[in-house]
């Protein structure tokens, strides 16, 4: 794990404590143990782990760390990217993961434990199901997901969980200025608006990432998150 120390030095300015190293070790080695029986990650290398997992969650710190607000949620987290990094960088967090694979959830549950993590629970939910639910609708000072599909999608998945004044934070690759700017109408009818697009250059990637952030201005209309699939097979134009 010291190849992670001068990287996170690098990209924030800031020094991982040595129980910070740790748990990023336990992290690397229970993912690859996991993954082992279930599919986790298509990555199997420590240092490719360290930089395109751990290294490029942290890159979100970017923009949270000059934002207040410390209830954030995960949409999609898979194997627990990028909400456990970044609870692994800062600690007071309280963290939301949501997964509708039960595989992943049960990996994303043992390694809170195996961590020894405080505030965070897991919950086995679709996105959709997820932005409709009072438990979790508008009560987020930021909203993440580092998922693959398009931008208006993942807005539609986490807009309607993000506080009015809370923000959201989509990790995208290197269309997402493009993406950014052809999803404002997507944003507008969703009660957000476009903040800033962070470029992250990632040591050893050559395409650069970025982090696309919405601001919440307005109340997200009761009809959204549409159903279960309809807004990942109809995006909002």
């Amino acid at each position: 794990m010291e190849s992670l120390q001068p990287a996170v030095r690098s990209l924030l300015g800031q020094r991982l404590t040595t129980r910070q190293l740790d748990q990023f070790g336990i992290f690397q080695r229970e993912l690859l143990e996991w993954n082992r029986r279930v599919n986790l990650t298509a990555i199997t290398e420590g240092p490719a782990i360290q930089v395109q997992h751990f290294l490029d969650s942290l890159s979100c710190w970017m923009a949270m760390k000059d934002a207040p607000g410390t209830r954030v949620v995960d949409v999609g987290t898979g194997a627990g990217f990028p909400g456990l990094p970044l609870k692994i960088l800062e600690p007071s967090l309280r963290l939301t993961l949501i997964e509708a694979t039960g595989k992943k959830v049960a990996f994303c549950r043992h390694l809170v434990e195996r961590l020894g993590l405080q505030g965070v629970q897991v919950v086995q939910a679709r996105a959709e199901a997820a932005g409709q639910d009072p438990a979790h609708r508008e009560s987020y000072d930021w909203s993440l997901a580092r998922a693959v599909a398009s931008l208006p999608v993942l807005l539609e998945y986490l807009l309607p969980l993000t506080r009015l004044g809370g923000q959201v934070l989509a990790q995208k690759g290197e269309d997402a200025p493009s993406q950014a700017q052809s999803a404002e109408h997507a944003m507008a009818l969703l009660g957000g608006e476009l903040a800033r697009v962070i470029p992250v250059d990632l040591p050893g990637v050559a395409e650069t990432r970025y982090l696309v952030v919405v601001r919440k201005v307005a109340s997200t209309p009761a009809q959204f998150p549409r159903p279960p699939a309809i807004p990942a097979n109809r995006p909002l134009a």
